[in-house]
């Protein structure tokens, strides 16, 4: 009988080390193979996901004798919390676990976009030679505004204060006398933050309130060639009013790790077509090497807990 089953892929060295003693099942091709998944979990104790597994009521339906679901990552988005409350499933997110990879994501695409001449790749195998265009800016100096300031913008924080970066920040649900606002300027109206800052960057989940947080008119108030960075999740942002934007050089930038559609197919991904100013990278800004390692022990350690503590 299967006590664990893992369907996306983590560090495999760390189901051997945490959960011995236990049947595991781990096929990271399980989250494209519904009807297999359903099999597994007929009588298992714990499911294991990363952001593309749908803990839904029909999954968990398929699921009588869970008890607890893993999270390889923070977003939880795709699991039903109040189902899963409701059976009395506890859910492990590895919090914190993949704060660094995600803030190095930001930083990077951030000083890409700014500098410029990172893009000229294309055009200089072709035998251009675009210096004038490529001159960019430097990243001392530039605000950057935080939408949501929890763990991950904190650590981008960090990073881009280290470079001299003004720091400000929007978040309505953390409170003004927390210590986190001690070196950043905590601003109270979304607007003011998009009108203020050089790059703005996402961090917030995916709700019915954040569904098109940027949308048209909030892109619109953002600084003429300024830039936005999502790696939180896709349908934050309006997508087709993004490209709009960067198409009319409203924006000076984009790079994004989430997507509407994901995986993005061919079709979606033809709205970003021809686009020279625009990142785009498979939702891979909280996965390293490192962070993978991290993730995938916190997980494991958290999973089994669990289940020793329900015997």
């Amino acid at each position: 009988m299967t006590d664990i089953v893992i369907s996306e892929f983590m560090d495999e060295k760390y189901i051997d080390e945490t959960a011995k003693g236990y049947d595991v099942h781990y096929d990271p091709n399980l989250v494209d193979n519904p009807d297999e998944l359903t099999v597994f979990l007929k009588n298992a104790q714990a499911l294991v996901v990363r952001n593309r597994t749908q803990v839904n009521q029909e999954l968990l339906n398929a699921a009588p004798q869970l008890k607890v679901v893993g999270r390889l990552g923070v977003g939880l988005d795709n699991i039903d919390l109040a189902a899963c409350d409701e059976r009395g499933i506890v859910v492990c997110p590895a919090t914190g676990a993949n704060d660094a990879s995600v803030a190095e994501w930001v930083i990077t695409s951030l000083m890409m976009l700014l500098r410029i001449a990172f893009l000229a790749t294309s055009q200089m195998l072709t035998g251009k030679w675009p210096r004038n265009q490529s001159m960019g800016c430097e990243t001392a100096g530039k605000i950057l505004g935080l939408i949501g300031f929890g763990r991950i913008a904190r650590e981008t924080a960090k990073r881009a204060q280290a470079m001299g970066m003004a720091i400000i920040a929007y978040d309505p649900y953390v409170p003004a006398d927390d210590r986190c606002w001690q070196d950043t300027r905590k601003i109270d109206r979304l607007s003011d933050l998009l009108s203020q800052a050089d790059v703005v960057s996402l961090h917030v989940p995916l709700s019915k309130e954040t569904h098109h947080l940027i949308d048209a008119e909030a892109i619109a108030r953002m600084k003429p060639g300024s830039i936005l960075i999502n790696a939180a999740r896709g349908g934050v942002v309006d997508e087709k009013a993004l490209v709009k934007a960067l198409q009319s050089n409203h924006l000076g930038g984009a790079a994004l790790d989430v997507f509407e559609t994901e995986p993005l197919t061919q079709s979606a991904a033809a709205l970003f077509a021809g686009i020279p100013n625009i990142v785009l990278t498979p939702h891979i800004a909280g996965i390293t090497v490192e962070s993978n390692q991290r993730v995938s022990q916190v997980t494991m350690k958290n999973v089994c807990r669990v289940l020793e503590e329900s015997q």
